[in-house]
């Protein structure tokens, strides 16, 4: 048995809170600048050079990629052969967030109620996910998840009998119903199975994976190609102006479901995908 004090956990979700918000992974940036080189209009190549710019400038100054910097989704992988010790857990991820987005100059987006409003002041809570795996360690994970894009999501339980056409028609409508609000070129995750609560998570998980990764499954990559091709010759194109880079990349993360359902959700991120991991 491995004893972790919560407190180190505590300086690693500050930490990259704040290296998430001011650095795109390094798989966005090299979609990014390939969407560029394949761009043969004027105006998408000039939105692309500008968000090229943008994240240059965010790595080169440490500032924020997008004054949106997020609610901080946290996805913890905590080794079963660990004892956390020194305090609680929530608490601990929470204290994070709030040293991070001070620190960091971060906007605080997070609202003490979703109807009656009201800012927390410190983006807390976070939105904290936890499993349990093999092993003497925690990885962690920080997704800093703007509503631009997030608000653009959607999530629909199948029978059955929709098949796969189903699921493909249902992701087209979200990202063409979607149309330049979560600030193209996008990345879609998809989750698909599991229950109501699961799928959502899913696709949620699928968005943290690198652009330059496949689903294991052969079946499951290919309709990430397919549907990345699909979703890219609706037009849309970077910020909506038109082009041939509507999506950066189709994620898709898949479980077992029941008989009677087929659960999709689509979580929409804008090209401000951001995600940083560490382990301790």
């Amino acid at each position: 048995m491995r004893e972790i004090e919560v407190r180190r956990i505590t300086e690693v979700v500050e930490r990259l809170c704040i290296e998430a918000n001011e650095h795109l992974p390094e798989d966005v940036k090299c979609a990014l600048r390939d969407c560029r080189v394949q761009e043969d209009g004027e105006i998408a190549r000039g939105v692309l050079d500008n968000i090229i710019e943008n994240f240059e400038i965010a790595d080169r100054e440490q500032v924020p990629v997008c004054q949106d910097t997020g609610m901080a989704c946290v996805f913890l992988e905590i080794g079963q052969e660990v004892h956390l010790t020194g305090g609680t857990l929530t608490e601990a991820v929470d204290e994070g967030v709030r040293r991070g987005y001070e620190k960091g100059y971060l906007r605080k987006s997070v609202v003490m109620d979703p109807v009656r409003r009201g800012n927390t002041g410190d983006n807390t809570p976070a939105v904290l996910y936890t499993e349990i795996v093999p092993g003497e360690h925690v990885t962690i994970t920080v997704g800093p998840k703007g509503f631009g894009s997030e608000n653009m999501s959607a999530l629909r339980m199948f029978k059955p009998s929709a098949g796969l056409q189903g699921i493909k028609d249902f992701i087209l409508e979200t990202v063409e119903a979607a149309g330049p609000n979560p600030c193209p070129p996008m990345v879609v995750g998809v989750g698909i199975g599991g229950t109501f609560d699961k799928a959502a998570l899913l696709a949620k998980k699928a968005l943290m994976r690198p652009l330059d990764s496949s689903h294991p499954d052969p079946f499951y990559a290919d309709l990430e190609r397919e549907m990345l091709q699909k979703i890219n010759e609706l037009g849309i194109g970077p910020q909506g102006f038109g082009g041939r880079t509507t999506a950066l990349g189709v994620n898709i993360e898949t479980m077992p479901t029941h008989i009677a359902g087929m659960p999709c959700a689509v979580n929409i991120s804008c090209h401000v995908t951001r995600h940083k991991t560490e382990v301790i």
